[in-house]
């Protein structure tokens, strides 16, 4: 089996206190042996809602989504205690940040960090938080997204950066010094669930971030968007990370039909196995929906390492 990095969602939501859970769960992780922290973003939870979860009509948001911790302060409070572990967002929604300025906070934390941000970006699917939030509107979501991806690379260069939109566009720069600069490229990682989307990321991205819905899904993507890069004439690998939201069960899940990543230390390590097959080179496992606090996401987190390591990932 190809070896594969695990990594641990940090708690974010409303029944964990940042300021003390943080750094505690940050330190536990890295004491275990998990290759790098992520976080995600949220920025409210509308009630009630105009649209279902993830667009879908009907579907009820989580009562988790009620309070999300900001992503990029969530992943500062994990540098200051760390100093192994990549830190990654998976994923921040770019058209909720004003390009420019979510451009240096991630060379801030990177150059803080010591050369450890891996940068996930999305376009997101919420109205509501659009409606709150954007920079532009929804429909101009994925011109935001490359927007950003022009910007980064801008600010994240060598002095003077200069910048100048195109017609539509938010962002100019004349030429300034902006720093810090970061330690490092920043690798840039993007979802790929349309083909505009696959383009983007094999045009543009370093890497790819899928979502769990089953290894033979998985593979399926996995191939599709190989083919497109050759087709395109990428020769760069595709770095790749992929997220599993895991319900964690404290004996095993014997229900019909068991979803992937639910279920005991076992069954959780056994679906990082089959899915790490599909050749992801990491897995997100997010354990924190299910912690009822830091310490049990701690012990959990620690579980679903030893047997994933146990079962040969």
């Amino acid at each position: 089996m190809p070896s594969c990095r695990l990594g641990l969602g940090l708690p974010q939501m409303k029944h964990f206190a940042i300021g003390r859970d943080v750094p505690q769960v940050a330190r536990a992780a890295e004491e275990t042996g998990f290759d790098s922290l992520w976080v995600f973003e949220r920025v409210l939870f509308p009630d009630p809602p105009t649209q279902g979860l993830w667009g879908i009509e009907g579907r009820p948001w989580p009562d988790t989504y009620r309070s999300v911790a900001d992503p990029l302060v969530t992943l500062t409070l994990a540098a200051a205690v760390t100093e192994r572990v990549r830190l990654g967002t998976s994923v921040l929604v770019a058209p909720l940040h004003v390009p420019f300025q979510l451009a240096r906070s991630l060379a801030s934390l990177d150059a803080a960090s010591g050369g450890r941000v891996v940068a996930g970006l999305g376009t997101g699917w919420s109205l509501d938080e659009y409606a709150a939030a954007s920079v532009a509107p929804y429909e101009r979501r994925g011109e935001v997204l490359d927007e950003t991806l022009d910007v980064c690379r801008a600010v994240w260069g060598p002095d003077p950066v200069a910048y100048e939109g195109t017609k539509g566009t938010r962002t100019t720069i004349a030429p300034s010094e902006v720093g810090p600069k970061p330690v490092r490229p920043i690798p840039v990682l993007l979802p790929a669930n349309s083909p505009r989307a696959a383009r983007r990321l094999v045009d543009r991205a370093d890497g790819w971030m899928p979502g769990a819905a089953g290894p033979a899904r998985l593979a399926e993507e996995w191939r599709r968007l190989t083919d497109l890069a050759a087709e395109r004439g990428r020769t760069a690998p595709i770095q790749s990370v992929l997220r599993a939201n895991a319900r964690y069960t404290p004996k095993p899940y014997d229900g019909p039909g068991r979803a992937p990543f639910r279920g005991d230390a076992e069954q959780i390590a056994e679906d990082l196995v089959a899915h790490a097959a599909a050749g992801v080179e990491e897995i997100l496992v997010d354990l924190q929906a299910s912690a009822r606090d830091a310490r049990e996401l701690t012990d959990v987190a620690a579980a679903v390492h030893a047997a994933a390591r146990e079962a040969g990932l």
